[in-house]
């Protein structure tokens, strides 16, 4: 090899070395951008991972640390969520315990045992119960938070409160907020507060998007899918003689809206919706005005400048109509509660 060859391959080896630098850096470079491109192709994805509202949400506690509970109270919490998840085998019009609700079961309107981040879960109960209701007007404890679900969303009666199965419910939704200090709400508890929309809530754009995304699966005539069992419902009655009445949580459309616009149609997340904000109104708004039980409300909103924004019965403490309360627009309904 003669003097100069071996003078030239640090050179040589340099400029490999330099090349190969600068084509990694280039393939990451290409990378890079086609990852930005593919996540930012889809701008509520992008939406809902940088808004604080979705990240770092509360879970519930791991099944594994059960191991710490004593056993009789393990049965109860497991009682509790076997309650929660499947009501109506117990106490649905066929359930082994007792006949006292519609058919439907807690989880419909508490996704999944009541545990799904911003999925109307109980997260929050705990820390925040006993506490003081417009509603009723007076310091609620648990029992009647619970008893108010039956009813109301399952259409039922109350369950006793000494009962099994009321302490079940109870032991269960305890387990469920044991890490979650008194008075905290940790983030992604309950159900998410859409933005108002600058126009009413239309149910017939509502009919549109219930017979795109909803239809499938809770049937043209709002009444759901009967389980083979015939003890349940596999997906539950929007409307109708079974399904949740007029004093339900989910018969305020704002609740409703917020509901669906992250867990609906199911299989559904905060992190991939697949409703619009308008159309998650819109369709509480067409859901809402379809026929279903009635409740004795006269109770309710003692003080009626309590009554929220939406609550759809007068009367009120405020100039606006019964429509305008259910459909909206809202804002200069909640503008005029600031002033």
């Amino acid at each position: 090899m003669s003097s100069n060859s071996i003078k030239s391959f640090p050179v040589l080896t340099t400029f490999l070395y330099t090349l190969l630098v600068v084509l990694m850096g280039l393939l990451t470079f290409d990378l890079y951008q086609a990852n930005r491109s593919e996540t930012t192709s889809d701008s509520t994805q992008v939406y809902t991972q940088s808004d604080s509202n979705f990240t770092h949400l509360w879970t519930a506690p791991s099944d594994w640390r059960m191991m710490y509970l004593r056993p009789e109270e393990k049965e109860l919490v497991l009682y509790g969520r076997e309650l929660i998840a499947h009501t109506s085998d117990y106490l649905g019009p066929k359930g082994s315990v007792r006949a006292m609700s519609n058919g439907m079961n807690c989880q419909n309107c508490h996704l999944n045992a009541g545990t799904q981040p911003w999925g109307n879960n109980y997260f929050a109960v705990e820390s925040t119960y006993p506490k003081f209701r417009a509603r009723s007007g007076k310091i609620e404890n648990q029992i009647k938070r619970v008893n108010d679900c039956f009813e109301r969303s399952l259409n039922g009666k109350a369950l006793d409160s000494t009962s099994k199965e009321m302490r079940a419910i109870l032991a269960y939704i305890h387990w469920l907020g044991s890490d979650v200090e008194k008075g905290v709400v940790p983030k992604g508890s309950g159900i998410f507060k859409l933005k108002f929309m600058k126009r009413a809530c239309d149910p017939i754009k509502g009919a549109e998007v219930y017979a795109a995304k909803c239809q499938s699966c809770h049937q043209a005539d709002g009444g759901g899918v009967l389980a083979s069992n015939g003890k349940s419902y596999t997906y539950p009655p929007l409307w109708g003689k079974n399904s949740y009445n007029v004093g339900a949580g989910l018969f305020r459309i704002s609740n409703f809206a917020g509901y669906v616009k992250y867990n609906m149609p199911l299989g559904v997340t905060y992190s991939s919706p697949q409703l619009s904000d308008e159309e998650a109104w819109d369709v509480a708004a067409y859901v809402n005005s379809m026929p279903r039980p009635s409740k004795d409300l006269s109770n309710d909103w003692p003080k009626i400048a309590k009554k929220p924004f939406d609550h759809p019965f007068g009367p009120y403490a405020d100039p606006f109509s019964e429509e305008q309360h259910k459909f909206g627009p809202y804002k200069e309904i909640k503008d005029r509660v600031k002033k």
